[in-house]
C-alpha cells in the first residue's frame, strides 16, 4: 500500500422498491462477494484519490489493505486531500492536461461526474457495468452522473442535510434546547444569546453560537421557499434573488447579534473538513451539514439531529447522494480500477467497515449489512436519512453547470458579511452567475 497525503487540514413519490433501497431495518440476503478475479501475472499500479479528514484516510487505507491482500498483484497508491475543492483543483489541472496524470479512481460531488462526463474525461461505466454492478442503483440515485444515458458514476451512499445542535452548550448557556418545530427566528435567538454569552470551550477558544457555511444549507433554504429548490427537474434556476437575500439577511442578523464569529473565521471554515470544524472543537453550539457527519461532530458533546429550521410548510431536506465514486477514462487498467471501485460499494468486507460514514448505501444488499451495524449517533442518523425517503422528496439534480454554485454562495457570503454588498446584491449576482452558467 502506498499512501501520500495532501493537505488534509421530478419531484417525485419513492415506490416500494426504491424503499427497500434504503431500508434501514429488517431482513435481505447476505449476499456473497462478486468481486471478478484479476490477472494474477499482471502487475498493475492504481491511483485513487477522495476527501476528508485523518480518519477517513485511515478508514480506507484499511480497506484498501484487504483489497490488496485479495488481489496482491494491484498496488494502490493513496492520495487524499482534505477538501472537496483540494481534490477538484487538482483534476482540473489534471484533466486540463489531458487526463493521464489523473487518478485512476477517485471521488466527485455535486454536479461534477456530469461535468467532467461531458467533457470526456470519465470512464462509462457501461463498459464495467457488471464489475461495479450498476443494476444494483436506482434511477433518482444516479441522475447527477448520466450525461446523454451514460453513466459516469456511483453514488457512495444516501445523506440528508440537517442541523446538529450541542446540547451541552445548550444547557450551559441556559438557552431552551430546539425541537424539530423550530424557525428560523428560534436559531438566531438562540444562536445569538450563545454567542453573547462569553462561554469557553475545554481548550479555553471562545464558543459561538453558530458555525455556518452558507453552501451548506443553501439548498435546504431554497427548497423551503420555493417548489423545487435551487433548480427544478428540467435543470433551469427555481430560485430568485429576493430568496437567496432572504438567507444573506439572516446571516447579517447573526452577525450583528452575536451569533456568528468574525467574518474572517466564517470564510476560514469554508474549506475545513469535519475534525478541524468549529462544532467538532466544542466551539459553536449549532451547524448544518450532511447527516453521515453525526458521528463525527458527536465528539463536541451530546449532538442532536434536527431537521433545519423552517419558516414554511417546507423543511427543504431531500435525500442526495454523497458522493460519487468515478473512473478516469484515460486509466490504463479499466478493469482493475473498475474492481477498485467495486470494492469500496459492493464489497461486504468494506462495507462493514465504511458503514454508513460515505451515506447509507443504495445498493440494497449492503444496506441490510450497515443497518444492524449502526448505533448511537449513526443510528440516530440513518432514522433521519429514513425519515427523509418516507417523505417521498427526491430533489432535482444539479444539473451541468452547477458546479460554481457553492462557491458563488460563499463569495456573495463574503461581500455581505464584511459589508461590501447589501444582501440583495449580493443575492442579485449570485442569481446572474449561476443563470449564466447553466446557459
Amino acid at each position: 500500500m502506498t499512501r501520500i497525503k495532501r493537505s488534509l487540514a421530478s419531484k417525485a413519490i419513492l415506490g416500494s422498491a426504491i424503499a427497500a433501497t434504503l431500508v434501514l431495518a429488517g431482513c435481505s440476503t447476505s449476499p456473497a462477494s462478486s468481486s471478478p478475479k484479476s490477472d494474477a501475472a499482471k502487475k498493475v499500479t492504481l491511483e485513487m484519490s477522495w476527501w476528508g479528514d485523518d480518519a477517513r484516510a485511515t478508514l480506507f487505507g484499511q480497506i484498501i489493505d484487504k483489497f490488496e491482500a485479495k488481489y496482491p498483484n494491484i498496488t494502490v497508491k493513496q492520495t487524499p486531500v482534505g477538501s472537496p475543492d483540494d481534490l477538484f483543483n487538482r483534476l482540473a489541472t489534471d484533466f486540463g492536461g489531458g487526463g493521464t496524470t489523473a487518478p485512476d479512481v477517485f471521488a466527485l460531488g455535486g454536479a461534477k461526474p456530469q461535468e467532467y462526463g461531458s467533457a470526456g474525461a470519465l470512464l462509462d461505466l457501461a463498459s464495467v457495468k457488471n464489475i461495479v454492478q450498476v443494476n444494483k442503483y436506482p434511477d433518482f440515485s444516479t441522475t447527477s452522473a448520466k450525461v446523454n444515458g451514460k453513466l459516469y458514476g456511483l453514488p457512495t451512499g444516501g445523506n440528508a442535510t440537517a442541523a446538529f445542535v450541542n446540547t451541552d452548550i445548550f444547557k450551559k448557556a441556559g438557552v431552551k434546547v430546539p425541537d424539530a418545530s423550530w424557525n428560523w427566528d428560534d436559531l438566531i435567538s438562540a444562536a445569538n444569546k450563545i454567542g453573547s454569552a462569553g462561554l469557553k470551550s475545554a481548550t479555553g477558544a471562545p464558543i459561538y453560537g453558530l458555525d455556518l457555511r452558507v453552501a451548506d444549507i443553501v439548498g435546504t433554504y431554497a427548497a423551503q421557499e420555493t417548489k423545487y429548490g435551487v433548480y427544478n427537474f428540467k435543470g433551469k434556476l427555481d430560485v430568485n434573488a429576493k430568496t437567496i437575500a432572504g438567507l444573506y439577511q439572516k446571516e447579517l442578523k447573526l452577525k450583528n447579534g452575536g451569533g456568528l464569529p468574525d467574518p474572517t473565521i466564517v470564510s476560514a471554515g469554508w474549506a475545513l473538513p469535519p475534525d478541524q470544524q468549529l462544532y467538532t472543537l466544542g466551539q459553536a453550539a449549532i451547524t448544518f451539514g450532511y447527516s453521515n457527519l453525526v458521528g463525527t461532530y458527536d465528539k463536541a458533546g451530546a449532538t442532536l439531529l434536527l431537521p433545519p429550521p423552517t419558516d414554511t410548510k417546507k423543511n427543504g431536506v431531500a435525500l442526495l447522494p454523497s458522493a460519487f465514486w468515478s473512473l478516469n477514462a484515460e486509466t490504463k487498467h479499466p478493469k482493475e480500477a473498475a474492481m477498485l471501485m467495486n470494492w469500496f460499494l459492493n464489497e461486504p468486507a468494506a462495507i462493514k467497515l465504511i458503514k454508513d460514514t460515505r451515506g447509507v448505501p443504495f445498493n440494497p444488499d449492503m444496506a441490510a449489512i450497515v443497518t444492524p451495524l449502526l448505533e448511537g449517533p449513526s443510528k440516530d442518523a440513518a432514522k433521519y436519512v429514513k425519515s427523509v425517503l418516507d417523505s417521498g422528496t427526491v430533489a432535482p439534480p444539479q444539473p451541468n453547470g452547477g458546479a460554481n454554485m457553492n462557491q458563488y454562495t460563499q463569495n456573495g457570503e463574503a461581500e455581505v458579511l464584511f459589508g461590501r454588498q447589501t444582501p440583495l446584491q449580493a443575492a442579485t449576482t449570485w442569481v446572474q452567475k449561476l443563470s449564466a452558467d447553466l446557459k
